[in-house]
């Protein structure tokens, strides 16, 4: 028999609607939840949609310089990424505050 937890898990993760989800929040969503099967093609399905980028031909003379350039740009883009998430300070929502918008 499953337990009631296994249960619920399979009912929440069948709930989640993986379009209406950013491409981070889908990543973290699949690495919180390994083990769904949906989450990780809707994932694949995503990354597989993205246009190739093109870096260099093998035959380009500045190949080396290329590759270099771009995978400091990635690297780049990590550290400020990660330096962002970690300056990120989460409040408790303050019930005296009117939201007029």
């Amino acid at each position: 028999m499953y337990g009631i937890y296994f249960i619920l898990g399979i009912l929440l993760m069948s709930q989640v609607d993986y379009t209406k989800i950013s491409d981070a929040e889908l990543k973290q969503y699949f690495l919180k939840h390994r083990g769904n099967k949906s989450a990780f093609q809707a994932y694949l399905d995503r990354i597989n949609q993205r246009p190739l980028r093109v870096i260099a031909s093998p035959d380009d003379p500045d190949f080396d310089q290329k590759v270099q350039a771009a995978i400091q740009q990635k690297l780049n883009a990590a550290k400020i990424d990660s330096n962002l998430k970690a300056n990120v300070v989460l409040e408790a929502p303050d019930d005296n505050v009117v939201d007029n918008d």
